[in-house]
């Protein structure tokens, strides 16, 4: 059954298409025969009790420098949509928090992947917390004293923040480092949210796993490395993806969380896994589907799609 299918997300003339997720999800969508359309958050409307947006239909192409045709903008009623992708990129701020308690007013009559109820309540360093056996040993605080002890107590630290994303203002901090005090500075200068710190685990020079959960069950991985001399593995800051095997660890990971993802409305989720810990559970704009599907052949994108078309259609 054909669907009506609206991305709410960031400039698709931007992307790139040999790497965004949500292109790829969008080519398989058309590939499927559903109808597409496509709006920025800033086109979200809430007027009179109905969800709207000023949204294109589109059609896309994997070709460079021409990947999408829009046709002339239409307000849409959300509500008439069968699917509504919450898939603009972080930061997580009062503007991302807005559109989810819009969308929540549609949901689940048309279904919002992720559910955005539950992506704003389980923001990707804050979800982890509730599984503090697979995570390695972290806390949340604003309060220097505190991150001083904690650090006292690891000695080597990651430190970053709380609602980042990308790998954008990540810094480790090893046992000789004495910039604590000016980053707790420059941090809560900017900023009043709390600060994520995470005793640092060397094996991040091995790698930091991506692993692709469908509806709760894991489909995948991609190893992002390091570049040389960098401790964040991001592929926004130059991490090499390559290709990697589940191990019975990461089974077991997902096992642990995956069914709590299903019952959340979890769709597409990707978690981040160094060594034997769980660091990340990312909901609201995850990544990786394209480099997995060159290294293994997998296409996320249509079990994606499966596990949405058996929803829409039961």
């Amino acid at each position: 059954m054909a669907l009506r299918v609206a991305f709410q997300m960031d400039p698709i003339e931007a992307v790139d298409i040999a790497a965004d997720s949500t292109f790829r999800i969008a080519l398989e969508a058309q590939a499927r025969g559903h109808e597409l359309f496509y709006y920025t958050p800033d086109k979200l409307v809430f007027r009179e009790g109905r969800v709207q947006a000023l949204a294109h239909p589109i059609t896309v192409q994997a070709v460079k420098g021409a990947h999408v045709t829009k046709g002339a903008a239409q307000l849409l009623d959300l509500a008439q949509m069968d699917v509504v992708w919450l898939r603009q990129d972080p930061p997580f701020d009062m503007g991302y928090i807005t559109t989810t308690h819009l969308l929540d007013m549609i949901h689940p009559s048309t279904l919002v992947v992720n559910d955005p109820f539950w992506v704003r309540n389980y923001p990707e360093k804050l979800l982890v917390l509730q599984f503090p056996g697979l995570t390695p040993p972290t806390m949340i605080a604003r309060d220097l004293a505190s991150i001083r002890d904690f650090k006292a107590t690891h000695g080597d630290v990651i430190l970053k923040p709380l609602y980042g994303n990308g790998g954008a203002g990540v810094f480790r901090l090893d046992p000789n480092d004495r910039n604590l005090a000016s980053l707790h500075e420059m941090f809560t200068g900017i900023s009043r949210e709390p600060l994520i710190v995470q005793k640092y685990l060397p094996a991040v020079t091995k790698g930091d796993k991506r692993i692709i959960l469908v509806d709760g069950d894991p489909i995948g991985a991609i190893n992002r490395v390091p570049a040389d001399g960098e401790t964040r593995s991001n592929m926004h800051v130059g991490g090499r993806p390559e290709k990697i095997a589940l191990t019975d660890r990461d089974r077991e990971i997902c096992a642990a969380i995956g069914p709590l993802l299903r019952e959340k409305g979890q769709i597409f989720v990707g978690i981040d896994v160094i060594g034997d810990y769980l660091t990340e559970i990312n909901v609201t704009s995850p990544t990786g589907l394209q480099e997995l599907e060159r290294f293994d052949g997998t296409n996320g994108a249509a079990l994606i799609w499966q596990a949405i078309e058996g929803k829409r259609n039961r």
